[in-house]
This record gives C-alpha cells, sequence and structure tokens, in this order.
C-alpha cells in the first residue's frame, strides 16, 4: 500500500475558502478517479514562521504503478487547479510514503 501525502501551508486570508474546496471538492475529486482508496486530513500541529495554517492530506492507493497513472492522466489539472484558485497563498510539497506494517 502507498500513501501519497500531499503538506500545503494555507494563508489565513483563503483558510476558510480552501477549507470549503479541499473539503467539497478537491478530496471528492480525487477519490473519484478510481485511484485512491480513502483520503484523510490532518492538522500539521506546528507554528511556521511563515505563517499561514499547515495540512497534511494523505491519500491511499494499491500501488505506485496506480500513483503514477494518477500523475500521468490527472495530477497536473489538479495541481493547477489550486494554483489557479489560490496562487502563492497555498505552498504544497508531496512525498510518496510505502506502508509497511499496521499496528
Amino acid at each position: 500500500m502507498i500513501i501519497y501525502n500531499v503538506t500545503t501551508n494555507i494563508h489565513e486570508s483563503v483558510h476558510d475558502q480552501w477549507m470549503i474546496w479541499m473539503q467539497h471538492k478537491h478530496i471528492p475529486e480525487m477519490l473519484a478517479t478510481g485511484k485512491f482508496s480513502s483520503a484523510r486530513m490532518v492538522r500539521v500541529l506546528i507554528e511556521e514562521e511563515m505563517g499561514g495554517v499547515t495540512y497534511s492530506v494523505q491519500y491511499t492507493t494499491d500501488s505506485r504503478e496506480t500513483l503514477q497513472k494518477y500523475y500521468q492522466e490527472e495530477g497536473a489539472v489538479f495541481r493547477e487547479e489550486g494554483l489557479k484558485l489560490f496562487g502563492d497563498k497555498m505552498l504544497a510539497f508531496r512525498t510518496e510514503l510505502e506502508v509497511i506494517s499496521e499496528h
């Protein structure tokens, strides 16, 4: 199992708008691609020097191959939408994680 983790720092001035977009549009659309079986959104409990609020969204998928298909087929469109809506008020980075065991 692979976790596609997207960590985002969002500026306070667009925080509420971003949160609505994430929970009611972006995450449901990511799941609707059929490439992810679940998503979890968590708040990162540190205060950034640059300000803003930081979140991590963890999308679970079955394999790196499926994740690569996401990158090839939908990834750019999803990234562009976020940039178009929130521009420099949003800073995101992505991490791929492999689940070794769950207890």
